[in-house]
C-alpha cells in the first residue's frame, strides 16, 4: 500500500485508513466534504486493490444517476482502468475503448440498470463501491448485501446522514471522516466564502415559515412550495440578490420546481444574464451540452431543481444562490459544497441564501457529529430556530452600511472574516459550539499611550495589560509577541502573563500551527513550537491526524508532547496512520525491555510508536492490539497501560513489579479474554438487530 497515485495528503491518509478498517470490517463508509476529491479517493481504491488481488478480481462502483456513473468512469480511466466490454448498449454507462491495464475488472452501473439487469449479470464481484453512499438505505442497494454477502463494500459520502434518522450501521461496520470544512478551508483545498442571506423579519422568510406541509420523505412539500414561492416577487427579489452580489458571476441556482425553475431562467435571461433551466426532463444529450456550454463560459447561470445537488464537478462555480427551502442537512450541505471547490481564478464563493438554510443549519463551517448520524442516534435535519439565532453567525465588520437596511439581504460572513476566524480557531463564532446567546469573542488588540509611548493590550473596551511594552510585534488570538521595556523578547497572554522567552531578537512573528517565527538580531530565522516551547532551526510543518498533532522537520517528525520524541530518519508522511484514537509511527528502534500482546504478531514491520490522542505526556511503544481494537502501550519507565478509544489509558502493570503486583503476562491475559467477549458481544449484537430488521 505504498503507491501514491497522485492523492493529496488528506487523500492518502484516507486510503490508508480505509485499508487498516477492512483488515477488520468488510463494509466501511468514507465521509469527505464535497470538493475535496472523493471520485479520485475512489478511484485511486480500486487500482490498489485489484493490484493487492488476484488476477479475477472485480469491482462493481455503483451510482444513483447516469451523469454520476459517466464522470466515475472518466475518473477511473485516468488510473489506467478501462471500462469492461458489455453487448448491452444502455446500461447507466458510456463510453467504448478500454485501456489495456486493468480492461474488464471494472465496471460502472447506475443503480437503477444494475436492478433491472441483475439477472443477466455474471461473475461475482469482490469490491462494491457505492457513490453518495448516503442513497444506500434504499432496498435497491440492501439487495447487493443480501446477494454478494462476501464482496467487500465501500461507501462513499459527504454526508452520512439522514433526514428521518436512520442510521447506516444495518449496512455499514464502521465509518471513516476526514476533516472539517472549515479545516479544509484553511488549509487552502477548500474555497472560502461570502454569505447572504434574507432577514429574519423578512417577508421572505415569514413565507418561508408558513410552509407546513411535509412530503413523503420527511421535507417541504413540493406543491405547497410551489406554490408560495414561485410568484413574480419573488423571483424578481432572487435576480436583485445576484445582481447585487454576483453580478458577472457564473452560478447555480436550486429552485423549488421544474416551473419554478424555468420561471427563474427566463426571468434571468430577459434582464440580460444567460441563464437555462435544467431538470429531468431535459433530455441526456441536451442537458450534458448545456453542462459544457456553462464549463466553457457561454452560459452563467444554471437553474435546476436538485439536478446538480449530488457529483457536479465544476470548481469554478462563483456562486451558489438557495431558492429552495430544505429540512435535510444533506441537502443544504451538498448544495452550498457545488460552490467550495478550489479552481486557480476563483479568489472566493458567494452563497446567496433567500430561504434562510443558515438559520436552521448554521454555516456551512458549523461542526457536525457525522458518527451520530451514522449510528442514527441523531437526524440530519434542521435545528430549532431559537438554537441557531444569535450564536454568533453573523458579522458586523466593515458593514454597517449594509447592516442598517432593513430590507435586501444581510452580509452573514465574509470570506476574509471566515479565513481569520478559521485561522485564530475561534469557530464558536460560526457556530461551532457555544449555547445560544453566547457573547460573541472578542479580538485582541494593541493600545498605545501616547504620552509614554508605550503599548498595552486590551480586549473589546477592556484594558487587560497596562502600557509597558516598548513594542508589540504580532497578535494571535489570545497571545501576543512583544518587546519589553529592557529589550528582551516574548510571548505573553491577554493577561500580560509571560509565555515564552525569546531573549534578544530582532522581530517575533505568529504562524499557523502554534508556531513562532524568531528573527535573530544577526538576521536569521528559527523557530518556536508555542506548545511545547521547543526551538527548531527550520521551519516545521504541521501534520494533522484527527486531534493529534506532529511537526515535520527536515526529514523527521518531532511529537509536540511535553517528552520530545524524534522519529526516524527519512520517514514517510504516508507510512504513518490514524486508527481514530491513536497514531501509529513505524519506528524499529523500540526497546529490548518492552513485552508484547503477542511475539507472533511482532513482525518488524508491525513493530511502531504511538501517539495517543488527548495524551500530551509523551510518545508510547505499542505492545499489541487486541480483538476489541483497544492497544497496550509502555511508557519510557517501563510501564505499561491498557488504552480504548474514548476511555483514555488504565495503568496494567510495568517491567519490575512490586511484592504482590500482578505482572504483563498475566494481566494482558485477562485483557485478551475481555476483549473477546466484547468483541463477540458487539457482534451478536449486531446480527440480532440485523435478525430485527
Amino acid at each position: 500500500m505504498a503507491r501514491n497515485d497522485g492523492l493529496r495528503d488528506y487523500q492518502q491518509e484516507m486510503k490508508l485508513r480505509l485499508f487498516e478498517e477492512w483488515e477488520l470490517h468488510r463494509s466501511v463508509m468514507v465521509q469527505m466534504p464535497t470538493g475535496t476529491g472523493k471520485t479520485h479517493l475512489l478511484a485511486a481504491v480500486v487500482k490498489e486493490f485489484l493490484c493487492g488481488g488476484g488476477v479475477g478480481m472485480r469491482v462493481w462502483i455503483v451510482a444513483h444517476r447516469r451523469e454520476l456513473v459517466e464522470q466515475i468512469e472518466e475518473t477511473v480511466a485516468r488510473y489506467g482502468m478501462g471500462k469492461e466490454p458489455d453487448k448491452s448498449a444502455k446500461n447507466g454507462r458510456t463510453g467504448k475503448d478500454s485501456m489495456p491495464e486493468e480492461s474488464g475488472r471494472v465496471r460502472v452501473f447506475s443503480i437503477q440498470w444494475l436492478s433491472r439487469n441483475r439477472k443477466i449479470m455474471d461473475g461475482q464481484p469482490d469490491l462494491i463501491v457505492i457513490d453518495e453512499a448516503h442513497h444506500a438505505l434504499a432496498e435497491t442497494y440492501r439487495e447487493l448485501w443480501k446477494r454478494y454477502p462476501e464482496a467487500r463494500k465501500l461507501g462513499m459520502t459527504a454526508t452520512p446522514c439522514r433526514l428521518n434518522r436512520k442510521g447506516f450501521t444495518d449496512l455499514f461496520d464502521t465509518l471513516i471522516t476526514s476533516w472539517s470544512i472549515a479545516e479544509f478551508i484553511g488549509r487552502g483545498w477548500l474555497s472560502s466564502f461570502d454569505y447572504v442571506s434574507i432577514r429574519a423579519n423578512s417577508r421572505e422568510q415569514r413565507l418561508v415559515d408558513s410552509l407546513k406541509k411535509r412530503g413523503a420523505d420527511g421535507d417541504y412539500q413540493v406543491k405547497e412550495m410551489n406554490a408560495v414561492l414561485n410568484r413574480e416577487t419573488g423571483i424578481r427579489q432572487l435576480y436583485e440578490s445576484v445582481r447585487r452580489y454576483a453580478a458577472g458571476k457564473k452560478g447555480i441556482v436550486y429552485a423549488v420546481s421544474i416551473a419554478h425553475a424555468r420561471q427563474i431562467a427566463a426571468y434571468y435571461s430577459l434582464h440580460g444574464v444567460e441563464a437555462v433551466a435544467i431538470d429531468s426532463r431535459t433530455p441526456a444529450l441536451e442537458r450534458k451540452e448545456l453542462v459544457e456550454d456553462f464549463r466553457r463560459g457561454k452560459i452563467s447561470v444554471l437553474v435546476n431543481v436538485d439536478i446538480f445537488s449530488e457529483g457536479f464537478d465544476c470548481p469554478d462555480v462563483e456562486f451558489v444562490q438557495l431558492a429552495r427551502p430544505t429540512l435535510s442537512l444533506a441537502k443544504y450541505l451538498q448544495q452550498v459544497g457545488r460552490g467550495l471547490r478550489k479552481s486557480d481564478n476563483k479568489e472566493s464563493c458567494v452563497l446567496i441564501d433567500n430561504v434562510g438554510l443558515h438559520r436552521i443549519f448554521g454555516l456551512p463551517v458549523r461542526d457536525r457529529d457525522w458518527e451520530a448520524m451514522f449510528e442514527g442516534r441523531m437526524a440530519g435535519n434542521a435545528q430549532p430556530r431559537t438554537r441557531m439565532e444569535n450564536n454568533g453567525l453573523s458579522v458586523s465588520c466593515s458593514l454597517s452600511e449594509d447592516s442598517k437596511r432593513n430590507e435586501g439581504l444581510e452580509i452573514v460572513m465574509t470570506h476574509n472574516c471566515l479565513l481569520d476566524t478559521i485561522r485564530n480557531g475561534d469557530l464558536i463564532c460560526l457556530g461551532g459550539g457555544g449555547p445560544a446567546g453566547e457573547e460573541q469573542w472578542t479580538v485582541l488588540k494593541a493600545c498605545r499611550d501616547r504620552q509614554s509611548g508605550l503599548w498595552g493590550l486590551r480586549c473589546g473596551n477592556k484594558i487587560t495589560v497596562i502600557p509597558q511594552y516598548r513594542e508589540v510585534f504580532d497578535i494571535c488570538a489570545d497571545r501576543a509577541a512583544v518587546r519589553f521595556k529592557d529589550g528582551r523578547t516574548g510571548v505573553v497572554d491577554k493577561s500580560g502573563v509571560l509565555m515564552v522567552v525569546t531573549g534578544c531578537c530582532r522581530r517575533l512573528r505568529f504562524l499557523k500551527g502554534e508556531l513562532l517565527s524568531v528573527t535573530k538580531e544577526d538576521g536569521s530565522d528559527c523557530y518556536t513550537d508555542l506548545k511545547t516551547n521547543r526551538t527548531y532551526q527550520e521551519r516545521p510543518v504541521v501534520f494533522s491526524y484527527g486531534g493529534i498533532e506532529l511537526l515535520r522537520v527536515g526529514e523527521t517528525f518531532h511529537s509536540r508532547t511535553r517528552k520530545a520524541y524524534t522519529s526516524m530518519h527519512g520517514l514517510h508522511k504516508d507510512s504513518l496512520c490514524f486508527y481514530g484514537f491513536y497514531l501509529k509511527i513505524p519506528d524499529y528502534r523500540v526497546p529490548k525491555s518492552c513485552r508484547l500482546v503477542d511475539p507472533v504478531w511482532s513482525a518488524i514491520f508491525d513493530v511502531f510508536a504511538c501517539v495517543l490522542e488527548g495524551d500530551d505526556e509523551e510518545v508510547y511503544w505499542c505492545c499489541g492490539c487486541l480483538a476489541d481494537r483497544s492497544i497496550v502501550v509502555m511508557d519510557g519507565e517501563g510501564n505499561y497501560y491498557h488504552v480504548a478509544k474514548g476511555k483514555g489509558k488504565r495503568y496494567i502493570a510495568c517491567n519490575a513489579p512490586k511484592a504482590g503486583e500482578a505482572d504483563f503476562a498475566s494481566v494482558v491475559e485477562g485483557l485478551r479474554k475481555e476483549a473477546g467477549r466484547r468483541a463477540e458481544s458487539v457482534q451478536r449484537e449486531r446480527q440480532q438487530n440485523e435478525e430485527e430488521k
